[in-house]
């Protein structure tokens, strides 16, 4: 079907007048200083994402709305801005009576339930710094990112616990308290452990927010890397500045809305826009609890009476495979604005939308270590498919490229490709990677902030995703380092050397594919490459797993003995291998 390349937006398309309407006449007119204005503060210059997101509410006249309302397998569930205040409160006095304070370490491991919401925003209030896991991860990346992050205390599910933690407890010397959510609300007898409706139940609704300021630690993000362990992303109190800003800009908040935001608070667009952003504008979040289910999805839609909708490319692509048929036994009347995160959304997904829902997806682009949304399509934007939109008011973006002295300079040629680069100082831009000053420093250069994408931007102004400069895996939305599948693969007795890819695929973006050479005694043979792949889904969780061991005599390494992914990618997809000068036995 041929269809225009630009989706030309009308006044007829904008069901409510948007929040960027101008946008050469808001970045003019932009600053931080102003949004902090909008912030209520504490007295002394003081900070707190959890003031600013429950306890302003919690006293105006927003005390009886529903700031969350979960929808769980049997019950629907309205927690209002007031109750929320209160419980935030409880577990706030929890964590002092169990001696936790301001910048230690809470690490949080659970499917979307209430509790996970009130563990963090009272975590916020007490100081204390919040690590969010992904429950899918198997026991050695819970292990690796809690004692990197010297967590002081961990709050899962005791199914989650028994399953993955109970195994390598000993391992953590740090973790002092295990906090458990007992299943169907049952209290939990686990040794070692506390059941955390106990503690709730025990603790006061009332409690001093501890004081914080906007540039104290309020989150731990761990993000993938190509080599060693994940780095461990630092955000501060401030960056609710970022998060209030991209709220209403890049996903057009108003106070009336009903929002709904499918990611898990395990990554980082679970936890900026699944729980900060849209209580800064005082709206009410949809909070499913179950996994995806097309016909479920549709349904939350039309009942729930969503009107701002933010997704994912892998979720759009898996409902695209269900057929419109399914979409089309519903009606989303409400339904005003469609946005996407995770990785490039392609043409073929926004034009879907307009032509399914009645409204084409909005995509938007940022990373872990930016804390928030950099570069999007608004709702007043005309869209180019396939583009990731313009930067945000505040924000100031550049194709760059580097120079022979290692400084970089912005490239001014539209639809020149080069590294995507951010001048640095927003407020939620990362302020460190725990314990590793030297890649944190690796990520600027002077005041440029380095992506590691590659992108390109057209002479309106518009950004468009080319790749990855290194070789992380962009899996549903997902960083996986190959660093960490491959040690996990190492483990094996079989196993001589390990070298992991990412291969394209159309439903998730890439999957992860891995390379083995095994060792003497052993033969290559389809019930070893399953034995492989049980061992890697085991130690890993099926998230992060593998989806395919090929066998290989030999792996390609540098002379200095490092595996050439490179290599192992373009023998894979039939691409030129390039400069292959440094390979191990020569070219």
């Amino acid at each position: 079907m041929d269809r225009p390349a630009i989706i030309r937006k009308t006044a007829a398309d904008l069901r409510l007048p948007p929040n960027l309407a101008d946008y050469a006449a808001t970045r003019a007119a932009f600053s931080w200083d102003a949004v902090r204005a909008e912030l209520a503060g504490l007295p002394g210059g003081r900070l707190n994402i959890a003031h600013e997101t429950v306890e302003r509410h919690a006293v105006g006249p927003l005390r009886d709305k529903a700031a969350f309302r979960f929808l769980g397998a049997h019950d629907t569930r309205d927690i209002t801005y007031g109750e929320l205040s209160r419980l935030t409160n409880r577990f706030a006095n929890v964590l002092k009576s169990l001696g936790v304070g301001k910048g230690e370490r809470l690490f949080l491991l659970s499917g979307r339930i209430p509790e996970l919401y009130v563990t963090v925003l009272g975590s916020f209030k007490n100081g204390t710094v919040v690590s969010p896991l992904f429950s899918a991860f198997g026991p050695e990346p819970i292990a690796t990112r809690i004692k990197l992050g010297e967590g002081a205390v961990l709050v899962t599910t005791e199914l989650l616990y028994e399953r993955k933690v109970a195994k390598i407890r000993g391992e953590l010397p740090t973790l002092r308290h295990v906090l458990l959510v007992g299943e169907e609300g049952r209290a939990t007898n686990v040794p070692g452990t506390l059941d955390l409706a106990t503690l709730m139940a025990q603790a006061s609704d009332e409690f001093d927010i501890v004081p914080t300021g906007p540039e104290d630690l309020s989150l731990l993000h761990f993000t993938s890397g190509t080599t060693g362990t994940p780095k461990g992303a630092m955000h501060v109190h401030g960056a609710v500045a970022t998060h209030w800003a991209t709220g209403k800009y890049a996903l057009d908040l108003h106070a009336e809305d009903i929002y709904w935001c499918t990611a898990d608070p395990g990554w980082v667009t679970g936890t900026s826009y699944g729980i900060i952003a849209p209580l800064l504008h005082g709206v009410t979040s949809i909070v499913d609890e179950a996994d995806f289910d097309a016909e479920r999805w549709y349904r939350i839609l039309d009942e729930q009476k969503v009107s701002v909708w933010y997704t994912a490319p892998t979720a759009i692509r898996m409902l695209m495979k269900a057929g419109a048929e399914i979409a089309k036994k519903h009606s989303y009347p409400a339904l005003r604005f469609v946005a996407s995160v995770g990785e490039p959304l392609n043409p073929e997904a926004v034009w879907w939308g307009k032509e399914v829902l009645g409204l084409p997806i909005h995509d938007n682009w940022w990373q872990t270590e930016t804390g928030g949304i950099m570069i999007a399509n608004t709702p007043a934007f005309d869209i180019k498919p396939g583009s990731m939109g313009r930067p945000l008011p505040g924000i100031e973006a550049a194709i760059v490229k580097k120079e022979s002295d290692g400084k970089v300079s912005p490239v001014d040629t539209a639809d020149t490709e080069g590294e995507l680069a951010l001048k640095r100082g927003w407020p939620s831009m990362l302020r460190g990677y725990l314990h590793n000053e030297e890649r944190y420093r690796k990520c600027f250069a002077g005041e440029w902030y380095l992506t590691g994408d590659l992108a390109k931007r057209d002479a309106d102004g518009y950004f468009w995703f080319v790749g990855r400069a290194d070789d992380v895996i962009k899996s549903a939305g997902h960083l996986i380092g190959p660093f960490e599948v491959e040690s996990a693969l190492m483990e094996h007795p079989a196993v001589a050397e390990a070298g992991v890819i990412g291969k394209p695929d159309e439903m998730v973006g890439e999957v992860v594919k891995a390379f083995v050479s095994l060792k003497k005694g052993f033969e290559a043979c389809e019930a070893l490459r399953m034995e492989l792949l049980g061992h890697a889904r085991k130690k890993l969780g099926a998230a992060v797993a593998p989806k395919e061991i090929d066998f290989l005599p030999s792996l390609p390494r540098t002379r200095s003995g490092k595996i050439m992914r490179r290599l192992l990618k373009a023998r894979e997809l039939g691409l030129p291998e390039g400069d292959t000068s440094t390979l191990e036995g020569g070219a």
